[in-house]
């Protein structure tokens, strides 16, 4: 009794907390609006801009009439990237759910935080230390080796907390109807969290779609159309920045922008509606 008089003469009258309430909830509507409307208006400027200058040519055609070279690019570097980082994320975040009392688990888990902070280019200086000087050349499998070594970490971190929410009932379950353990994990355990792990995939891929900063010094970027990975290869983000530096071909930035601002769109809608449909 005492500890909820003490704690009603610190809040006042019921009157005064709802007051006090009522006022922090205006607050925060009030610099929500705020903080949405330059996005708005960033947003809203975008899609006008960009969609009068959507036409069949900017899908059909390379620079400087189209993005076709960065398009085809985007997907091929994203192909490669996610061939690469789903198996190290995937059996990197099975180990850290299963092996979560060993001293390396701790060492891992910590380097996976680390490496989900580090800048975009330090990404792409380290790839291009290790791929493009041993290759001796730019290309898109440097581009797709450095958004590969990016997603790695997202993929990682969604497998894990997606195992952690699978009962652990499940995987007795299995080994007790004398299925080992590899079996039970690759067709039990892991199918279970299925949702989780692809949403992450999704969002990793989204995540990358986006960088600008790794392929300059990975895949440079190419004025056509080609599928040879181990030559330079152009991406939508790359044009945005090559159309950005020359006034002649700068309608084509808003264009390229409102695309790439779908698809990412799009794939953060994917990954939520699959979040919802295969939920634990």
């Amino acid at each position: 009794m005492k500890s909820i008089d003490v704690i009603s003469k610190r809040t006042g009258s019921p009157k005064r907390r709802q007051a006090l309430s009522r006022t922090a909830y205006v607050v925060v509507i009030v610099f929500s609006l705020l903080t949405a409307i330059p996005l708005l208006s960033i947003l809203i400027d975008l899609v006008v801009k960009g969609w009068s200058h959507f036409n069949i040519d900017l899908f059909t055609q390379s620079t400087p009439s189209g993005i076709l070279n960065g398009i085809t690019g985007t997907f091929m570097m994203l192909l490669i990237a996610t061939v690469l980082s789903i198996p190290l994320g995937l059996f990197t975040g099975i180990f850290l759910s299963e092996k979560q009392d060993a001293k390396l688990t701790n060492v891992v888990r910590t380097l996976t935080d680390i490496l989900q902070g580090v800048p975009s280019i330090v990404w792409g200086i380290v790839v291009y230390m290790l791929v493009v000087k041993t290759m001796h050349t730019y290309s898109a499998v440097a581009g797709g080796v450095a958004l590969g070594f990016m997603m790695i970490p997202m993929i990682i971190r969604s497998t894990e907390e997606g195992l952690r929410m699978v009962p652990g009932t499940l995987k007795e379950a299995g080994l007790a109807l004398g299925g080992s353990y590899t079996k039970v994990m690759f067709t039990v355990v892991v199918p279970s969290a299925f949702g989780s792990i692809f949403t992450g995939i999704l969002l990793a891929i989204s995540r990358v779609m986006g960088e600008t900063a790794p392929l300059m010094v990975t895949a440079l970027g190419a004025t056509y159309v080609h599928f040879d990975l181990t030559r330079p290869m152009s991406a939508i983000s790359l044009l945005i920045w090559e159309f950005y530096s020359n006034p002649i071909l700068a309608d084509l930035v808003w264009s390229s922008s409102l695309l790439l601002l779908l698809l990412i769109l799009g794939m953060n809608l994917l990954a939520k509606s699959v979040a919802a449909k295969w939920r634990i």
